[in-house]
């Protein structure tokens, strides 16, 4: 199944919330200075939410512990591709080598 597209699909439908007019007025203006309406934000948020399979972004007590463990879960993903990608002998850079490749001249 192709994913939807919430900016170019047909709006048949309504949505209604409660919120502070005063939280309101202040994310209009975030949100207007790149050139979008709450709206916008809005269905930015939800095809962003359809995208990812869940919500966009990380909600815990804790987001910062939570993002670390990610990024490190995402390195070792990553550590492991790399060590499984080593057919032969021949496939390992050496540590020096490593170094001597990541030196940018200056």
């Amino acid at each position: 199944m192709q994913p939807l597209n919430v900016m170019n699909a047909p709006k048949t439908s309504t949505f209604q919330m409660r919120i502070n007019p005063e939280i309101k007025a202040q994310v209009e203006q975030i949100y207007e200075r790149s050139g979008l309406t709450l709206t916008d934000a809005i269905n930015c948020f939800l095809q962003q939410s359809i995208n990812v399979g869940g919500l966009p972004f990380v909600v815990t007590q804790n987001s910062q512990e939570a993002l670390r463990n990610v990024a490190i879960a995402q390195l070792m993903t990553e550590i492991r591709k790399g060590r499984d990608s080593v057919k032969s002998e021949s496939d390992w850079v050496s540590e020096e080598e490593m170094r001597a490749r990541l030196v940018i001249d200056g």
